[in-house]
C-alpha cells in the first residue's frame, strides 16, 4: 500500500518508557484513493510514537463497501528499505510486482514483500470483494540488511485454539507456532481472536516492545481499556500480556512485537532511508524510471505509475517524538 500523505518525515528513534505503562495510540483517518477514496485508520507512525520493534507502519481500513468506495486501486509505487506485511479479514486484493509476481491477499493468509534495495507494486481489489477489511504494516530494514534483494513469500498459518478464543502467528514464533517468512529482525506480528468477555494471558518475549491494535470490539490490556481502531503500546518488560474482551461482543485484534529498533530512519512518502540524500535520490530515481524498482507487468488502471510527491522545500530532516 502506498502512503498517500505527503507530510513530513519522520525520525523513528525508539525510547525507553515505563515497563508497566500502558500508552493508548488513537488512529487519524486517511483517503486512499481518488474521489471516492477508501478511508483508512493510521496508527504508526504518528508524532506520539513512530515505531514498534521494527513496525513502521499500521493502516487499519475497513469493513468498507467496496460497491459504493470504489474499493482499493494503488497503480505501481515504489518502496525501499522496508518490507510490507498485508494481512486480510474479509475481502481478497491482487498483488503485482516488479519481481514478476502475481498473488492475491486473501483472509488469514500473509503476503510479505521485501523491498530492499528497491521494488515497486501495484494492489487492486478484486471484482467479486464487496467487502475490503484488513491490515497494511510495514516493516523497517535494520542497516546492514536495507540493501538486499527484493522478495515475496507466502505464508497459511494453523490458527491456534485457546480457552475462549484463538490465535494465528504469522510473524515470529508465539505459543510455540513459528511463521517461516523471513525477517531481518526480532518481530512477532498475529491475530488474536476472544470470544465475548474471554480473557486469556500470552506468554510473550519480555525484549520486545509490544502494541495490540484492535480492530473489533473492546479489551483490556493489561487493565486498560482499548477500544476499536486503537493501540495499546507495552513497553519491553513485559513476560506476559493479559487480554480480557469486553461482555458485549467478541473481540479481534492484531499483536505486534519486536525488539527496540534502535537506528534513526527517516520516512518519506514510501521510501525509508537514513538521510536527506537518500530520500532525494530514491525520488529521482523513481521518477526518471530507474532500474532500480523494476517494471510491474499486468496492471490496467488509469495511471500505469504512482508519480511521486513533491519534495518540501526545506531540507529533509528527522523530526523529533514524543518517544525521543
Amino acid at each position: 500500500m502506498s502512503n498517500v500523505v505527503n507530510g513530513p518525515e519522520i525520525d523513528c528513534s525508539p525510547a525507553p518508557g515505563d515497563r508497566h505503562h500502558v500508552q493508548i495510540l488513537t488512529s487519524r483517518d486517511v483517503p486512499l484513493g481518488g474521489p471516492r477514496a477508501m478511508t483508512v485508520h493510521r496508527t504508526l507512525p504518528q508524532r506520539a510514537r513512530s515505531l514498534i520493534g521494527a513496525w513502521c507502519f499500521a493502516d487499519h481500513y475497513g469493513p468498507a463497501d467496496v460497491r459504493t468506495t470504489g474499493g482499493m486501486d494503488v497503480p505501481p509505487h515504489p518502496h525501499t528499505g522496508l518490507q510490507t506485511v498485508s494481512w486480510l479479514f474479509t475481502g481478497e486484493i491482487e498483488h503485482r510486482d516488479s519481481l514478476g509476481v502475481h498473488a492475491f491477499v486473501r483472509p488469514g493468509e500473509v503476503n510479505l514483500m521485501t523491498a530492499g534495495h528497491g521494488i515497486a507494486h501495484s494492489e487492486v481489489s478484486t471484482p467479486d470483494t464487496t467487502t475490503l477489511h484488513g491490515v497494511q504494516l510495514w516493516v523497517a530494514l535494520p542497516d546492514e540488511s536495507r540493501d538486499t534483494a527484493r522478495n515475496f513469500e507466502h505464508f497459511v498459518p494453523e490458527p491456534i485454539a485457546l480457552d475462549g478464543g484463538r490465535v494465528s502467528v504469522f510473524i515470529g514464533d508465539l505459543l510455540g507456532k513459528s511463521s517461516p517468512v523471513t525477517t531481518f529482525s526480532p518481530l512477532l506480528g498475529a491475530q488474536i481472536d476472544l470470544d465475548m468477555g474471554a480473557s486469556v494471558t500470552i506468554p510473550v518475549h519480555p525484549t520486545f516492545e509490544h502494541g495490540v491494535l484492535v480492530d473489533q470490539g473492546s479489551v483490556s490490556v493489561e487493565g486498560a481499556e482499548v477500544g476499536q481502531t486503537e493501540l495499546a503500546y507495552l513497553a519491553p518488560g513485559h513476560h506476559h500480556i493479559t487480554l480480557q474482551s469486553s461482555d458485549e461482543r467478541p473481540c479481534r485484534m492484531i499483536l505486534l512485537g519486536g525488539t527496540p529498533f534502535g537506528e534513526d530512519l527517516v520516512m518519506w512518502w514510501n521510501f525509508v532511508g537514513r538521510s536527506h540524500e537518500e530520500i532525494v535520490e530514491y525520488r529521482t530515481q523513481w521518477q526518471a524510471q530507474a532500474d532500480r524498482f523494476g517494471h510491474v507487468e499486468g496492471y490496467v488502471g488509469g495511471v500505469d505509475r504512482l508519480p511521486a510527491p513533491t519534495l518540501p522545500n526545506a531540507r529533509i530532516k528527522p523530526r523529533l517524538t514524543a518517544e525521543s
